[in-house]
């Protein structure tokens, strides 16, 4: 009689108190079959997947080992946790990840309570450990709370700024750093998993302990003495001199990949550790998928691909996309001026200096995960003459906000930033959305601050900027393919603070700041077969304003609609003012400011976050005869 075949081991896991009634020796089989269900679910959502297959053993093993959700797992950024969500109560939605009303591509407070901290952006993960940590002392109570943070991550000034605090706490916080391309240390096999398991065990950390309290005895002059050697013993036998020195046990580096080597670690440091802990594993991105151990960036971010095959699905594209047109008309500039750099934090293939980067590569440079020193380094290079061009992306330039004022904007330093993913990103939703730049850097003085309304625009904005040398500039375009418009052999310098009347009317006028202005002229369209004559203007500039330009449109229209792929406060906010300041807002004339609404919008397609917002070619069109009110209504009667 044949044997009735086995359930799947992750049939039977729904949460993590499931799989703690698992024997140790099962957790590869599980591993195993939680690749497969991940490899599957993104081949039909696409996503983050390499860093995800990386932790597999790991994210198990932490919630094997560890009382979650009671127990805190904070993952860095949130790339890594599809395992975490598949473990976590919600495999069944996992083929809704980064669609419109499914699951984040992230971890998210308000999705499961074992998500105890959204993230999204890179670093954080130690602060906000730490913060729940101190919570737990302060309420006397004995949590764990785990860190996992990788080691680009770890370039981030802030995960250091946090490890620093920690120790100097002496806060019991575990912070797992996940090596995934042995860029510290690589394990050196059995030996070392030997002496990792030694040293987070009871006998070690009670020497550490013993230690403490005798030159406490003794006083703080020998204290010193004693501790710094006994650190430095610890460092010749397992490294980790870095990371004792800011107060941490330092454990490893172990395989991640072998829950004969975490399993025992984990439980030993949950046991017995009493202060700050970091835990070095070494683990292997793409992990268990061969085409994604195979290519260069390990299936970091993916499209649908065939599972079989690897291959992902690319969609025919119409027109070159803005990044690459931004990239290609850089490099025209930078054969012209040799005084032209490119400098970018961690992402040279998102904002297209990689190919900056091969044709100039001393005059390339990739700071990692590092936005306020990007800010800061760029304005040393412009203060001694040189033309930085920062690229970075909208959500990420957020974080460098300081710098941006204190460092370059009050120098009056001719830094130039390009500023990628502005306006709504799609999958990635709310955490990556280009919302706020222009808002935040139009307030600055002194900042001039512009926005492509096409590829052939982002030439001409690109072509200004590097010849821009009285203040900071910036120019802001969206992701993905343009509108198909024809690209000129070379930009033209633009006029600063000048924008355009691309389509004369009479009655409606739309003020464009930025790529809305292709919804813009079909809104036209509608508008006028309504009998609205329309003009259609192209600001360019949200500072400074083209203030002739508002006046015509103010004096000349009975309706005037700003249009701009932002935040309240942006682009409308400067041109009301200037409206108010001007004594145009006299009754007659109707105004109707189109932004992003006053929400953070979970993912879905760009297109339709658009329409939601009311800055496509509809809502452009309904906000006109809402303005109009009676006088449509009965027009249309």
């Amino acid at each position: 009689m044949n044997a009735l075949p086995q359930t799947p081991l992750l049939d039977k896991v729904s949460f993590p108190a499931d799989l703690r009634k698992l024997d140790d020796k099962e957790m590869p089989q599980l591993a195993a079959e939680l690749r497969v269900e991940m490899i599957d679910a993104v081949s039909k959502t696409g996503g983050h997947l390499g860093a995800g297959l990386g932790v597999v053993e790991l994210t198990i093993a932490l919630h094997k080992v560890f009382d979650t959700p009671d127990d805190r797992i904070i993952f860095d950024v949130g790339h890594q946790c599809y395992p975490h969500k598949i473990l976590t109560g919600r495999r069944e939605r996992i083929r809704t990840l980064r669609q419109k009303n499914g699951l984040s591509g992230f971890t998210k407070r308000a999705e499961s309570e074992y998500d105890p901290f959204g993230a999204a952006h890179s670093s954080t993960s130690i602060s906000a450990g730490l913060g729940m940590a101190v919570a737990a002392d302060l309420d006397g109570r004995r949590r764990n709370v785990i860190a996992v943070i990788g080691d680009g991550a770890l370039s981030g000034g802030m995960a250091f700024e946090a490890l620093n605090n920690a120790g100097s706490l002496d806060a019991r916080l575990i912070v797992i750093l996940n090596d995934n391309d042995m860029s510290i240390a690589p394990p050196t096999g059995a030996m070392s998993a030997y002496l990792a398991r030694l040293a987070s065990g009871r006998t070690y950390l009670g020497f550490r302990e013993l230690g403490k309290k005798l030159t406490a005895y003794l006083g703080k002059k020998v204290d010193r003495a004693i501790t710094r050697a006994v650190e430095h013993a610890r460092g010749y036998v397992t490294g980790g001199t870095l990371f004792e020195e800011l107060g941490f046990y330092h454990i490893g580096p172990i395989d991640g990949h072998s829950f004969d080597h975490l399993l025992p670690v984990l439980r030993n440091v949950r046991d017995n550790s009493t202060g700050p802990v970091l835990i070095h594993v070494v683990t292997q991105k793409g992990k268990g998928y061969a085409p994604a151990e195979a290519a260069a960036d390990k299936y970091h971010g993916v499209n649908k691909f065939d599972v079989i095959t690897g291959a992902q699905a690319k969609a025919k594209p119409n027109a070159p996309s803005y990044t690459s047109v931004f990239a290609d008309a850089l490099i025209q500039e930078a054969e012209h001026d040799s005084k032209i750099v490119g400098i970018t934090a961690a992402m040279p293939t998102g904002t297209g200096l990689d190919k900056f980067g091969e044709l100039f590569p001393k005059r390339c440079f990739d700071v990692g995960i590092a936005e306020q020193h990007a800010v800061t380094f760029a304005a040393g290079l412009a203060a001694d003459g040189y033309k930085p061009f920062t690229a970075l992306y909208s959500t990420f330039l957020q974080r460098a906000y300081d710098q941006v004022v204190h460092d370059v904007s009050i120098q009056s330093l001719p830094v130039r930033f390009a500023i990628d993913r502005a306006g709504y990103v799609g999958a990635d939703g709310p955490t990556h959305a280009g919302s706020f730049d222009t808002t935040f850097l139009a307030t600055l003085p002194g900042m001039v601050v512009m926005a492509a309304a096409d590829e052939a625009e982002l030439k001409h904005m690109v072509r200004t900027a590097a010849a821009y040398d009285d203040g900071p500039i910036s120019f802001r375009y969206p992701r993905g393919e343009g509108v198909g418009v024809d690209l000129p052999e070379r930009g033209e310098i633009l006029q600063i603070g000048k924008g355009r009347v691309v389509k004369q009317g009479s009655k409606v006028a739309l003020l464009s700041f930025g790529t809305r202005l292709s919804d813009c002229l079909m809104a036209a369209e509608d508008l006028d077969a309504a009998g609205l004559s329309t003009t259609v203007a192209d600001a360019r500039f949200a500072k400074p304003l083209d203030l002739e330009l508002i006046r015509q449109l103010a004096r000349h229209h009975e309706v005037l609609v700003t249009v701009e792929e932002g935040a309240i406060g942006g682009f409308g906010a400067h041109v009301l003012h200037a409206l108010a300041t001007e004594g145009l807002l006299d009754g007659r004339l109707k105004v109707r400011p189109l932004v992003m609404p006053d929400i953070y919008m979970d993912q879905a397609k760009p297109e339709a976050m658009n329409a939601y917002a009311g800055l496509d070619r509809k809502g452009i069109v309904s906000a006109v005869f809402s303005a109009l009110g009676r006088e449509m209504a009965e027009r249309l009667a």
